[in-house]
């Protein structure tokens, strides 16, 4: 009975010895394995078979302990080590590693795996995938690029692909506009007067609704035959006039009743014309008599005598240059015009570029007048702003009083905001753009030296931009990196949080599956719920401990090598045994 007891015993230890080194061989063998977990066998006697039993003090007697003798021993459970394995940075953006809990969620062939692997590519339709081709799952973004939580999909990420522009929204500014006793009040615009004109049919003074074609200069009267001043089915040239200084783009108006030249605008009228050049003028008509001081209404009108009238806005950068030469017909010019008033008023310009919803350049033009010194302090002044990009022909965006404390302090901008059109552009319209003075990037103080001097500092639009790189955040948002410089969030990487990792079952190819004793998964983002940080651009190695592992193989190999022993000694016995009995 002793002898079977002990090649029994042996032949356990032989076995569970064998299994011990199963675990450390693999431990071992999956070192540079990414993101591996090690395991540890743990051993447990099997049953006692007791010799003699054991037995309380008597009155003769003392206490016996009971005698046992041991039938081997067994693996009681091999458990693996979910603690955290080392980072080692890549620099690859798609290499993510997780510092702390959790568990990365794949979809493979519509089955959930998790895994603690995050070397991860992209595949030929941009999504990320594992090297098994299984999709990471994550949360998208809605159209603004906003992460929508709830839902599990896989993240695409479409490098080279993805194209986006931003509307301009803002446009922030920074300067001084000059209050000193040498800022001049705005008392007058730019006015402009063209001889009287009559109509060819009648010998009347010329009104708005005159034909261009019955327009003739009161010179002209008597004259035979009549001499019309412009021709039916004629163009109109308007060439080389300046605004405050600059050129303004050159424009033709067909004269017909409708547009077969390709012109920028067409009518028969007089007044159709004015019209026509108070808008590429960029006059701002919309001020009834502007300043207190002012008393004529900007615009181009039509005198009670028949001349025509150009009254621009005030401000000396609002001044108008326009002469006869600058309105041709037939290569001539027609009208007659002499400057009777320049503009006056203390003035600030600045030219920005905006952008549209396609990404469209948009040049506008601000213009700030001095119109008011208030008496118990402070300064009142209007701006303008203008543009040619607006889709119809009229340069005018708006207009707008902002007022300065006596400290030279903002107070008050209203309104605060222009709007540009871009009808048949098919961008957004019209396109709503803040105008942001901060209170202290624009003052009202005395500058004597330098005058007023008001930039657009910045604005937050873009031009198209292609998405070209991107990187992974602590809390796993996707950030995409564009060539307009724009940064927006392409999705975010989601986490599995178990009760107990170690009731996970290994699935291979790095990945878990959940049993009964796992739990259900909890899915969080990164950095919630104790599920840690994700590390872009680095992996995390196996957490295996080469020295454990070798000093496992050695205790392993001697309880294999002493079983073994006991072995061979039993059988030595066994044959002394049956010599006996021979």
């Amino acid at each position: 009975m002793g002898l079977t007891t002990a090649l029994y015993t042996s032949l356990s230890g032989l076995v569970t010895s064998s299994q011990a080194l199963e675990v450390a061989g693999n431990n071992i063998a999956n070192v540079n394995t990414t993101a591996f977990k090690s395991s540890r066998a743990l051993f447990e006697t099997q049953i006692s078979q007791n010799i003699l039993s054991p037995a309380g003090p008597s009155a003769n007697l003392g206490g016996r302990n009971p005698s046992q003798v041991g039938l081997g021993v067994r693996i009681s459970g091999i458990q693996r080590d979910f603690t955290g394995g080392t980072l080692q940075p890549t620099g690859k953006n798609t290499d993510v590693a997780i510092e702390g809990n959790g568990f990365f969620i794949l979809n493979q062939s519509g089955s959930t795996r998790y895994t603690r692997a995050g070397t991860f590519s992209l595949d030929r339709d941009f999504n990320l995938v594992a090297p098994d081709g299984s999709l990471v799952q994550g949360f998208s973004v809605d159209s603004q690029f906003n992460v929508v939580q709830g839902v599990l999909g896989k993240l695409t990420i479409p490098v080279g692909a993805l194209t986006l522009a931003e509307p301009t929204e803002e446009v922030r500014f920074a300067g001084n506009l000059n209050a000193g006793d040498n800022a001049d009040i705005a008392t007058n615009g730019s006015r402009i007067l063209s001889t009287a004109m009559s109509e060819q049919s009648t010998g009347l003074a010329a009104t708005a609704a005159t034909l261009l074609t019955d327009l003739q200069r009161p010179a002209d009267d008597g004259v035979s035959p009549p001499v019309p001043m412009f021709q039916g089915g004629g163009v109109i040239q308007i060439r080389g006039i300046q605004k405050g200084g600059a050129t303004l783009p050159d424009r033709t108006f067909e004269i017909n009743s409708t547009n077969s030249t390709g012109s920028d605008a067409a009518g028969t009228t007089l007044g159709e014309f004015a019209t026509f050049l108070d808008e590429i003028l960029g006059i701002d008509s919309s001020i009834l008599g502007g300043p207190p001081q002012v008393t004529e209404t900007a615009g181009v009108n039509i005198t009670a005598s028949g001349e025509l009238e150009i009254i621009g806005n005030t401000g000396y950068l609002n001044r108008i240059d326009l002469t006869g030469v600058n309105i041709l017909h037939d290569g001539r010019p027609q009208f007659t015009l002499s400057k009777t008033a320049d503009a006056t008023g203390e003035s600030a310009t600045t030219v920005f570029v905006a952008f549209d919803s396609l990404g469209t350049p948009l040049t506008m033009e601000m213009t700030m007048v001095l119109e008011q010194k208030k008496e118990l302090g402070g300064t009142v002044w209007r701006f303008y702003a203008q543009s040619e990009a607006d889709s119809d022909i009229d340069r005018v965006l708006g207009n707008g009083l902002i007022e300065f404390d006596s400290n030279g302090r903002l107070v008050s901008i209203e309104p605060d905001t222009v709007l540009i059109d871009r009808e048949n552009t098919g961008a957004e319209t019209p396109q709503i753009i803040r105008l942001s003075f901060g209170e202290a990037s624009v003052s009202a103080l005395a500058d004597t030296n330098a005058g007023s001097q008001v930039s657009a500092i910045s604005q937050d639009g873009s031009p198209i931009g292609t998405l070209e790189d991107f990187s992974i955040t602590e809390d796993g948002t996707i950030v995409g990196v564009f060539s307009n410089s724009l940064l927006r969030s392409l999705g975010q990487l989601a986490m599995a949080m178990f009760a107990n990792p170690a009731g996970l079952v290994d699935t291979g190819g790095n990945t878990y599956n959940l049993t009964i004793n796992s739990g259900t998964p909890q899915i969080v983002t990164p950095g919630s719920g104790g599920s840690g940080r994700m590390v872009g651009g680095a992996i995390e190695i196996a957490n295996v401990e080469l020295s454990e592992e070798f000093i496992t193989l050695i205790n392993a190999s001697t309880g294999y090598s002493a079983s073994s022993r006991v072995l061979t000694t039993s059988d030595r016995l066994i044959q002394e045994l049956l010599a006996v009995i021979r």
